[in-house]
């Protein structure tokens, strides 16, 4: 353990400016320089050395294409971590500091993403539907997937093999992952990716433009109560 580099990891997520791009890559976009500026309200030229930084210590990674150049969470232990953060960020604040909030803000408790999973009511919905069924189980840090699980998705074209018959993925199957708005687990790793691909391929949830929140499309509505017997969320 370097204890040097833990606290220059902290020290890193700790800039508000720095905090506000994690934050807006954490629906699992990938985002230029320019566009991170903007929602963290710096220069172009201070949110590359942010970037760079952040990059440089593996939290992000960056891809090139043409002459943008686009960024993202490194990966799902990173986004686990930051997820974590505000986990706890949220529990110290003293309930009668809490500010009452606005409907922006109960779009992201119903539903939004979580690096590469469903998070909010849709996601703790999911997954209690998955565990009730005996298609899923979790034990504190861990999960499984039942065979009946999987025949169950894959009848949706729901694939949670994690390598669609190529490499094995190194990613876990399933596991809890603790909703920071719910305070109740939702599904991550392999299983919480397949089953939010599926919903964005098949065009079942939209993005809210500049948010993690998301719009359930009606569409979508009867593919909850179909999957998952999912019925209107409160």
């Amino acid at each position: 353990m370097n204890v040097n580099q833990i606290a220059k990891i902290g020290m890193l997520i700790g800039e508000p400016a720095r905090t506000t791009m994690l934050m807006a890559l954490m629906d699992g976009q990938a985002l230029t320089a320019t566009e991170l500026a903007r929602c963290a309200n710096v220069t172009p030229q201070t949110a590359s050395a942010h970037l760079a930084q952040l990059t440089e210590a593996g939290l992000l990674c960056m891809h090139k294409q043409g002459r943008h150049r686009y960024h993202r969470i490194a990966s799902s232990e990173i986004a686990k971590m930051l997820e974590s953060v505000m986990e706890v960020a949220v529990g110290q604040i003293p309930q009668s500091a809490r500010v009452v909030t606005g409907p922006k803000d109960e779009a992201l408790r119903k539903a939004r993403t979580c690096y590469d999973h469903f998070a909010g009511r849709l996601g703790v919905a999911i997954t209690d539907s998955l565990i009730s069924s005996q298609y899923l189980e979790f034990d504190d840090e861990a999960g499984i997937i039942t065979k009946k699980g999987i025949k169950h998705l894959a009848a949706f074209d729901i694939d949670v093999s994690g390598g669609h018959g190529k490499r094995k993925s190194r990613r876990p199957v399933c596991r809890p992952c603790m909703d920071w708005s719910e305070r109740r687990p939702h599904v991550a790793g392999i299983v919480g990716a397949a089953v939010r691909d599926h919903f964005f391929r098949q065009n079942l949830v939209k993005r809210i433009q500049g948010s993690r929140a998301l719009v359930i499309t009606r569409s979508g509505e009867m593919a909850l109560k179909k999957i998952f017997g999912i019925g209107q969320l409160r």
